[in-house]
């Protein structure tokens, strides 16, 4: 008999395209799941649960401190799996047909200023080698592109037409798309390809953003590298890639951007993953509105 778990991670691989660090997170939750099932019961199998078995499975997780967000996307990869079994027919029904969401607060994401993304470029003095340059080049391709980590991760040396002044970015279920590069970022691009060819050794050569040992960059430097720079010039909590994609997408609406157009460049699906940028671009609204209605003046 095929295993079961084998099986979905070939489908979630071949058939749907997800990339490695989702099948992996996937198939962990599947694995956590089963785990816990057979600590209550050795004899049940992941074919034969019921409810209760689920039910029982995020009691546990919630009385050990996890967040209710963090129980619902473990819970999301369970359906997933239960839907796959579904369409296999090696169940004939999932036991999650009627679980409801746990309640979560919505968190928006405070994005950078302007100012502050001006003095991470201006203020810092970046050191005129290949280290300072790199440094640049990634907050100015977060900043510019709106691109997700893993996708400047993957970025390979051909995914830059300078003549055109684009990249080509691999995103999500390897959908591709073509990104515009601003003359600035173009420059410092030319720049950094420069340095880059005087590493002495270049191991990952088709990579495009590598580290001083010529391998291509990894998730956890990239965020340090963040991180590092945007604590000096910025007070704000969190200081992540992803709030610099959140920024990238905050200002292009608060500057007139549509939200077709930001959702293209970001990559997104459907409408309503852009919709959460909004948050933010109808604070700045309001401000405006606020500051210059003349019903809001003190002189009335």
């Amino acid at each position: 008999m095929i295993d079961s778990k084998q099986a979905y991670g070939d489908y979630l691989q071949k058939e749907r395209n997800y990339s490695l660090l989702t099948l992996r997170a996937y198939l962990d939750d599947v694995v956590a799941f089963e785990r816990y099932i057979k600590s209550e019961d050795s004899d049940v199998v992941l074919e034969e649960v019921n409810y209760s078995h689920i039910r029982g499975w995020i009691v546990s997780l919630v009385e050990n401190g996890i967040a209710n967000n963090s129980v619902n996307r473990k819970i999301s990869s369970l359906k997933s799996f239960y839907k796959f079994l579904l369409r296999s027919k090696q169940i004939e029904f999932t036991p999650l047909q009627k679980h409801k969401s746990l309640k979560t607060e919505k968190k928006v994401q405070v994005p950078f200023s302007e100012k502050e993304l001006q003095d991470v470029m201006t203020d810092i003095e970046y050191s005129d080698d290949f280290e300072g340059i790199r440094n640049r080049v990634i907050i100015e391709l977060f900043y510019t592109t709106g691109m997700r980590r893993a996708e400047l991760i993957g970025l390979k040396v051909g995914s830059y037409d300078s003549g055109n002044q684009t990249l080509k970015v691999l995103g999500k279920r390897n959908k591709e798309r073509i990104l515009p590069v601003l003359d600035c970022t173009a420059l410092l691009l030319s720049k950094y390809m420069m340095y880059r060819k005087q590493l002495e050794i270049i191991a990952d050569a088709d990579m495009l953003i590598l580290n001083t040992r010529g391998n291509k960059v990894s998730e956890s430097f990239v965020y340090r590298l963040i991180n590092s720079y945007f604590s000096v010039v910025s007070g704000k909590v969190k200081k992540s890639p992803h709030v610099l994609r959140h920024t990238f997408a905050t200002h292009l609406l608060n500057n007139g951007a549509d939200l077709n157009s930001v959702k293209e460049l970001l990559g997104h699906a459907s409408l309503s993953s852009t919709q959460i940028y909004t948050h933010s671009s109808l604070a700045e609204l309001k401000k405006v509105y606020n500051d210059s209605h003349p019903r809001n003046q003190n002189d009335l």
